[in-house]
């Protein structure tokens, strides 16, 4: 699966023009992780606008492949699990994935979880501030990452599974909807422009139930939904902050 970055022209044109001056493309890779693009993003991008300069050939306007994403193949092979693809897309790129989690994990996320959970937040997507409001109904908790060995079992999963390193994720997160409860639609992105300090928005993330209990999950303008099994994950690619990733 092949992920690939959308831009926009001014960031293009500022790549080329800094290239044009004779800076070092390797200078302008940090300049962009320090705008708070992911550093496989920077360098792809950088990277295309250097290849296109040496082979004289038109300079990427909008879009710049980023290279594969999940590894190719019915099943991925993890340090600690073989995990078999149900199903692939590239655009958006995703994938469905079967024993991501075993019953015993589920259970023990559940029974760690239940004293913590607390009313659900959503970001702020001017402010990057988590906050509560009607949009969402259940409650939830953050887990640390590597809090336990089972969380640092999982984690380690996780980011093989997306091609990232384990320092660049977040805690495991636990929702759970009572009975009535859901969730509004929202975006699960910050505004490049948000800077209270708060995390960049995230490039990739996984779901995957605990329970068999639950309802549909409808895609707000796709028309469908999905009610997945709780062996069964998703596990999708987004953008960087800065840089959308389709």
């Amino acid at each position: 699966m092949t992920a690939r970055l959308r831009f926009a022209p001014a960031l293009g044109e500022w790549v080329a023009q800094h290239l044009a001056q004779g800076q070092p493309p390797a200078a302008l890779v940090d300049a962009l992780r320090e705008r708070q693009v992911a550093p496989a993003a920077a360098q792809a991008l950088v990277d295309a606008f250097v290849r296109a300069r040496e082979r004289g050939t038109p300079l990427p306007v909008d879009t710049v492949a980023l290279g594969a994403c999940l590894a190719d193949g019915p099943v991925i092979e993890t340090n600690d699990r073989r995990i078999r693809v149900a199903m692939r897309a590239d655009e958006p790129v995703l994938a469905v994935l079967q024993d991501v989690l075993d019953v015993d994990e589920c259970e023990a996320l559940i029974a760690l979880a239940r004293p913590r959970l607390k009313p659900s937040t959503l970001v702020d997507p001017m402010t990057g501030r988590d906050v509560a409001n009607g949009l969402r109904g259940s409650l939830g908790m953050f887990f640390r990452p590597a809090e336990t060995p089972l969380i640092a079992r999982l984690d380690r999963r996780l980011a093989e599974l997306m091609g990232l390193p384990v320092s660049h994720g977040e805690g495991l997160q636990l929702l759970h909807y009572p009975v009535g409860a859901g969730s509004a639609p929202h975006f699960d992105f910050l505004q490049p422009s948000a800077r209270s300090g708060s995390r960049p928005s995230g490039c990739a993330s996984g779901r995957s139930p605990a329970s068999d209990a639950g309802g549909d999950q409808p895609r707000t303008g796709s028309g469908c939904g999905t009610s997945p099994p709780r062996n069964t994950s998703k596990i999708s690619i987004s953008g960087p902050s800065g840089v959308t990733m389709r």
